[in-house]
């Protein structure tokens, strides 16, 4: 239990966040309109990814070990995102629509992977990476960037507000596919050379018997296979997504509908609407 770090700083927010979640979704219960169950199992989820990285024992060999701060990081900036935005719904955010407008462009899919990758590889520099190593407040920005990069690609593809026409189911297997390139030329900086990038975990005492080389390569490796796995799995929804939308636009085609709002109604999950419309 020495290992687990109860930062009031760290746990009030992410309990708080589950807090309004929670309130949120009794409103909607009493209202008749609750998310499905799927949908508060993950978000649940989500800030279980929170607290593991914040206050299990990874946060305290993060400062120790490189793959050890790379699975922290995957989980606030990869992970956490994923499932807390998979537990929302548009009438769960109803609320804060106001708040989000304004930001609605930095959702575009161009400028959340612009912002994305660079928040990314400015943050492993080893001078910004190292700062956040030796002082808190830097380390806290850091994190609360790796969280925002992850909310920005996430809702882009997973459209928690809505994205451009254009931006369809097709469009995201290659937005994913460019994600994870990104991701994975990073990875393969780490795993590949004969060189320390952080001089801070040469002179710490590293868990487990690694060499600072062979930390450095399994954090690269941890950075592959965990983008890889995610990658896999979105790509899998994604593709049966396609599939089965292309049935329902063939299908309402046939009926006589216009092929303009077919089209449009496939995309936003319309097609209820306009069958019944007609």
């Amino acid at each position: 239990m020495s290992h687990w770090t109860f930062d009031p700083l760290q746990v009030v927010p992410v309990l708080l966040l589950a807090a309004l979640y929670a309130r949120r979704v009794r409103t909607l219960r009493e209202r008749g309109a609750a998310p499905a169950a799927w949908r508060v199992l993950l978000f649940a989820l989500g800030i279980l990814c929170l607290l593991a990285a914040l206050v299990s024992p990874i946060d305290f060999y993060a400062e120790r070990s490189f793959a050890a701060h790379m699975t922290q990081h995957i989980l606030l900036g990869d992970l956490a995102p994923l499932a807390l935005l998979g537990g929302l719904t548009g009438p769960i955010l109803r609320p804060l629509l106001r708040f989000v407008h304004p930001l609605r462009r930095i959702f575009h899919p161009f400028a959340a992977l612009g912002l994305w990758a660079v928040d990314l590889y400015v943050w492993h520099l080893p001078y910004l990476y190292e700062a956040a190593l030796r002082h808190d407040s830097v380390h806290a920005l850091e994190h609360a960037c790796f969280f925002t990069g992850g909310i920005l690609i996430w809702a882009t593809v997973l459209e928690t507000i809505p994205m451009p026409e254009w931006f369809g189911t097709g469009a995201k297997l290659g937005y994913v596919a460019g994600v994870r390139v990104v991701s994975m030329v990073l990875g393969n900086v780490f795993v590949w050379p004969n060189s320390v990038f952080y001089s801070f975990y040469e002179r710490t005492s590293r868990p487990w018997g690694l060499s600072a080389i062979n930390d450095q390569r399994l954090a690269g490796s941890v950075m592959m296979i965990e983008g890889s796995l995610v990658t896999i799995i979105a790509l899998a929804w994604l593709f049966l997504r396609l599939a089965a939308e292309g049935e329902l636009r063939q299908r309402l085609l046939e009926s006589g509908l216009d092929p303009r709002a077919v089209k449009r109604a496939v995309r936003y999950g319309r097609a209820q609407e306009l069958e019944r419309a007609r």
